[in-house]
């Protein structure tokens, strides 16, 4: 590839080398087209990447791969997306989860793969309530969830058709929301049935490796086909010409032209980028959801201390509130706890350390307005801040390494034994996610209103990615597929 793609043509640019767009570059390049991924950043992953600190690799995004299926499912998103990538099963590595849950200040109900253990665990609690369930699994089980072309409804008024319990209703929505829902309060019911299944029909998952597996695979798949990946590479600005995009500035000042542009940039994020937009484009539909996350490793397994859940989902409040965090940084008040060791991962594979990942929502604004020094303080507070949170959910420490030593009478406190045991920390913040993502606001799940068939304003301008909305890993990928196939191969 020349140093200089000044005066270059293609017949595809993939705007970012996330999920989507790396999947959007697999599927154009297995047709022979010439493509480029141009990625502002000198990482691949998008939101689903990682990072070196002191030597040790961190996994930012993915806790767990939804929609796992075991090998030979037939009909499914991940068996789907495989054999459009060409991609074998067992090149991914999945190992699935030991088993999670979703825990109220009242009850708690567990999950694991298998949907008749959640279909279980709502009769024990919920008695009067699991016809309902049932009926609204059922339901969200036949509804064509992936119809380009749905108006979106509510998916609150869908549940509560089935579901009269306000809080059953409020301990399905915590998971379905922190894992795909970039609108505050409710989301738009097919979105709803897309997570539902992936997350409980379907499952998690987790390559050992974690997210590295999944970046090298797409990475070195495109590679082979002959695809163009240029990293550190921004765009300056799309110029256009009538009712097309004519030609791409990147931010060195090289010019290239396309036939066709699909963008992972974000629906706001991309129309900004295009010259004949104003800089207030789609104001209202800019997401306004931020997270931030804690990461600690351990010198220990996790399930050497009693905590034996791959992932729980939390709420502290009498109900649950899935909205902005208006107030202070961070609302510790809810959130999702994440444990990478616990997935089985085979006899004799494990991790060398334990993690702990703490995720909860956060205020943009607020994050951004701090001076580096006051940043740095308010980061080691709710660092702090939500290890108590955690460890106020998580049971009793038990086991031999809840002692100080052999001879020691009385267990340490479950804060003294995340102390003993740590042996490293971070935590990422909505800045954070802007930087590397340049997402508006932070917003992780993106706008609030996805554009599903990924069409723009421009006839040769295509959306995929968070904002076509097929989210998770698996839906990523998918929504790169079904783009590229739909906007650059039809006809072809």
């Amino acid at each position: 590839m020349p140093a200089s793609l000044n005066g270059e043509h293609f017949e595809t640019v993939i705007i970012g080398a996330g999920m989507a767009g790396l999947a959007a570059g697999i599927r154009l390049a297995l047709a022979g087209k010439k493509v480029i991924i141009l990625e502002r950043h000198n990482a691949s992953g998008g939101l689903n990447s990682f990072y070196s600190q002191a030597g040790r690799k961190f996994d930012v995004g993915l806790h767990a791969m939804t929609n796992y299926v075991p090998k030979g499912t037939k009909g499914t998103p991940l068996t789907k997306l495989l054999r459009q990538l060409r991609i074998p099963y067992d090149a991914l590595d999945l190992c699935p989860q030991n088993g999670s849950k979703i825990a109220f200040p009242s009850c708690e109900l567990g999950f694991t793969n298998d949907f008749s253990f959640l279909e279980a665990e709502v009769a024990r609690v919920f008695p009067n309530q699991i016809d309902g369930f049932r009926a609204l699994a059922e339901e969200v089980r036949t509804l064509d969830a992936f119809n380009l072309g749905a108006i979106p409804t509510s998916a609150r008024e869908a549940v509560q058709r089935h579901i009269k319990d306000p809080l059953l209703e409020d301990m399905v929505f915590c998971p379905v929301m922190y894992y795909g829902s970039a609108q505050e309060h409710d989301m738009d019911y097919g979105q709803f049935a897309i997570m539902f299944r992936s997350l409980f029909f379907e499952g998690f998952a987790r390559p050992l490796e974690g997210v590295r597996v999944i970046i090298k695979l797409l990475q070195d798949k495109y590679r082979s086909l002959g695809g163009i990946r240029k990293m550190k590479c921004g765009i300056q600005q799309i110029k256009t010409e009538g009712s097309k995009v004519s030609a791409i500035v990147l931010d060195n000042g090289d010019i290239l032209t396309a036939e066709k542009i699909i963008s992972t940039a974000g629906a706001v994020e991309t129309a900004r980028l295009c010259e004949d937009q104003p800089t207030d484009a789609e104001a209202s539909n800019i997401g306004q959801l931020s997270f931030t996350e804690t990461i600690t490793a351990l010198d220990c397994q996790p399930t050497d201390l009693g905590w034996d859940d791959t992932i729980i989902f939390f709420n502290t409040r009498e109900r649950f509130h899935y909205g902005r965090c208006e107030h202070d940084l961070v609302d510790p008040t809810s959130g999702v706890i994440c444990f990478p060791n616990n997935y089985q991962y085979g006899e004799g594979r494990q991790l060398d350390e334990g993690f702990l990942r703490v995720t909860a929502m956060a205020n943009h604004d607020k994050w951004c307005a701090l001076d580096e020094a006051d940043y740095l303080a308010k980061k080691a507070y709710w660092y702090d801040e939500l290890q108590k949170v955690t460890l106020r959910i998580l049971p009793e420490p038990k086991g031999k390494n809840a002692y100080p030593d052999a001879s020691a009478p009385m267990p340490l406190s479950a804060s003294d034994l995340l102390d003993k045991h740590r042996i490293a920390s971070d935590m990422f913040t909505p800045r954070t996610v802007r930087k590397y993502t340049g997402h508006l606001n932070g917003a992780i799940y993106g706008a609030p209103n996805k554009i599903k068939d990924g069409r723009t304003h421009l006839e040769n301008l295509y959306l995929a990615g968070t904002d076509q909305g097929f989210l998770g890993i698996v839906g990523a990928m998918l929504s790169g597929i079904s783009m590229a196939n739909l906007h650059a191969l039809q006809g072809s």
